[in-house]
């Protein structure tokens, strides 16, 4: 368990925050998973409620996966507004909005109107992710932080599922039914706003250096690891977003095998995070040992003709997508000061965003290239392990691609 928030002498600020708060971030991440899943069960449904609507077959689909582009888009303005504005404050208006735009579609009756919410919802989706993520940075330090960014992996995975199932239940009743989740946001933001500490962070580093000179962004060592990123949610979200059609491929069609074999993927990743803190400081940045048992995990996959192998390949692949992520955001906190964390991580998370909304059109040009899905897999595998090989250089010599400044740590 992470160590308690550490005590302080009277004049100074508290190393760390405590435990409520992360608790509270933790939830806060969670909000924008609950948009990418919630509705994929009620799809179906809603084509068939708004069928007589020109475009209705393409505006559906995209009601899942357009709060991901608004996100990816407007998460570097979120993060400059972090930095401007305050990242509690932001945190916990983006909150109570996420609920308003949220539940909007159960008293909308137009497809279009509806469409509207949910980039609203991406919107506000892209100042709570950035807010938590920068607030994380800003509360906790060294083998704490990691812990927490870890834990907010392990969160994301698993409300994911519990999302899904939730979801599904809901929509049985009604297509709309599932909407009303949006609400939690209401519960979550006076939570925020009590619970959430005020002002420590920008004590805290004003107290350690008071005469630093403000230097300029960091541009530099900050792209490599955004491009990167990319590639990472990629790498990420293939199985979350294409196991039921791979699992269709080898003969299974039951929703609960289905969501059973969903459910043993999220627990990898968790398990993937959890062991992410028990790695040493320097094992927890070798992104090419952890890019190469993702590579296994698809290869596997494509290669798979019967479930067994299927679900091997899944969950090895999920083991290292669950260690890649909390690399990833912890390599990109240690390049940022307390002035520059909500920009950086605001880039960050447009990032990974960018590569969720990327990856089904990805994986759908190379099964249009390769002529099946399982094919796509295994060469995103052999791309995959590519990229491993390109970092390993970097990694022997213990440095990053993003070219670190004096004074960084690998």
């Amino acid at each position: 368990m992470p160590a308690p928030a550490a005590k302080s002498s009277p004049g100074q600020v508290p190393t760390h925050a405590g435990r409520l708060p992360a608790v509270t971030l933790m939830a806060g991440s969670c909000l924008p998973v609950l948009g990418a899943v919630l509705l994929a069960p009620v799809l179906p449904r809603m084509q068939d409620h708004f069928a007589d609507v020109p475009g209705s077959a393409a505006l559906v689909p995209v009601m899942l996966t357009i709060p991901a582009l608004a996100l990816a888009v407007l998460a570097p303005f979120a993060g400059v507004i972090v930095d401007r504005l305050g990242r509690k404050h932001l945190l916990v208006a983006a909150t109570a909005l996420y609920a308003v735009f949220g539940t909007a579609p159960l008293w909308l009756d137009s497809l279009h109107a509806i469409l509207v919410s949910r980039i609203l919802v991406g919107v506000t989706e892209a100042a709570i992710m950035t807010a938590c993520t920068t607030l994380i940075g800003d509360y906790y330090s060294g083998e704490l932080r990691d812990r927490y960014l870890a834990l907010q992996t392990m969160c994301a995975s698993a409300s994911a599922t519990v999302f899904f199932v939730v979801g599904g239940a809901l929509g049985a009743a009604n297509w709309k039914a599932p909407f009303w989740l949006y609400g939690v946001g209401l519960l979550l933001a006076p939570l925020m706003a009590r619970l959430l500490p005020a002002g420590l962070p920008a004590r805290q580093e004003d107290t350690k250096r008071p005469e630093s000179p403000r230097r300029p962004f960091p541009v530099r060592r900050m792209a490599g690891i955004c491009l990167l990123t990319v590639f990472g949610a990629l790498v990420f979200y293939t199985v979350p977003v294409e196991m039921a059609y791979l699992l269709d491929d080898v003969g299974v069609d039951s929703t609960g095998a289905i969501g059973a074999v969903t459910a043993v993927a999220s627990a990898a990743t968790v398990v993937g995070s959890v062991i992410f803190t028990r790695l040493s400081p320097r094992q927890r940045h070798r992104l090419p040992a952890m890019l190469g048992l993702c590579a296994v995990g698809f290869l596997l996959m494509g290669l798979a003709d019967s479930l067994p192998l299927l679900v091997i390949g899944a969950v090895v692949n999920c083991v290292g997508t669950g260690m890649l992520l909390p690399s990833l955001v912890t390599r990109a906190m240690s390049r940022l000061s307390f002035a520059d964390r909500g920009r950086g991580m605001g880039l960050w998370t447009a990032a990974f965003f960018l590569g969720e909304f990327l990856c089904p059109l990805v994986l759908l040009g190379g099964k249009s290239a390769a002529g099946s899905l399982a094919v796509a897999v295994a060469l995103l595998g052999g791309a995959t392990a590519a990229m491993a090989a390109a970092l390993l250089p970097a990694a022997r010599r213990g440095v990053v691609p993003a070219g670190p400044l004096p004074g960084d740590r690998p």
